[in-house]
């Protein structure tokens, strides 16, 4: 086994120390990457995120669902999915606010309230920071390409093209 630190021009940077893993050659870091969050554990964490959208949903909420402190479920949650469990709580509430969305029944603060933001404004603001279009925008172009059922044919509603 070997094991060496390096250091990065004139900055001083450490590189993490590796050892050679002993049966298979590659080299490994000594301290270990952390891992991820279990399968089983993340999706525990998930099917309660996408249950309970429409509350208040804390880290420390998530990281108690999986016996971990929220410091490590963080971390280990943004190795397993890409993003920081916020992130992905927001990206899941503008994904349902668009399948509502697609609906004319609701007005736009009852959808913000159904997927858990407090106010129009607050949901407009994020919409409009995840999908680059407001809510409002979105339902209009969701609904002209909605199809009308008359009976057994179904006609497609092209409004104001």
């Amino acid at each position: 086994m070997t094991t060496e630190t390096t250091t990065a021009g004139s900055a001083g940077l450490l590189w993490p120390a590796t050892v050679e893993a002993p049966s298979s050659g590659w080299a490994v870091p000594i301290s270990g990457d952390g891992g991820t969050v279990p399968w089983g554990k993340l999706w525990r964490v998930i099917e309660y995120i996408q249950q309970n959208l429409d509350h208040d949903l804390t880290l420390a909420e998530l990281a108690t669902l999986v016996y971990m402190s929220p410091y490590h479920f963080a971390r280990l949650f943004k190795r397993s999915t890409g993003v920081p469990p916020h992130r992905f709580v927001v990206r899941q509430r503008i994904t349902r606010a668009c399948a509502i969305l697609a609906t004319p029944e609701l007005s736009i603060a009852q959808i913000s309230r159904m997927v858990g933001f407090r106010t129009a404004s607050h949901f407009t603001t994020v919409f409009r920071r995840v999908l680059g279009i407001t809510p409002g925008a979105y339902r209009t172009a969701a609904l002209r390409r909605r199809p009308a059922r008359q009976g057994r044919r179904v006609r497609w509603i092209a409004l104001g093209a």
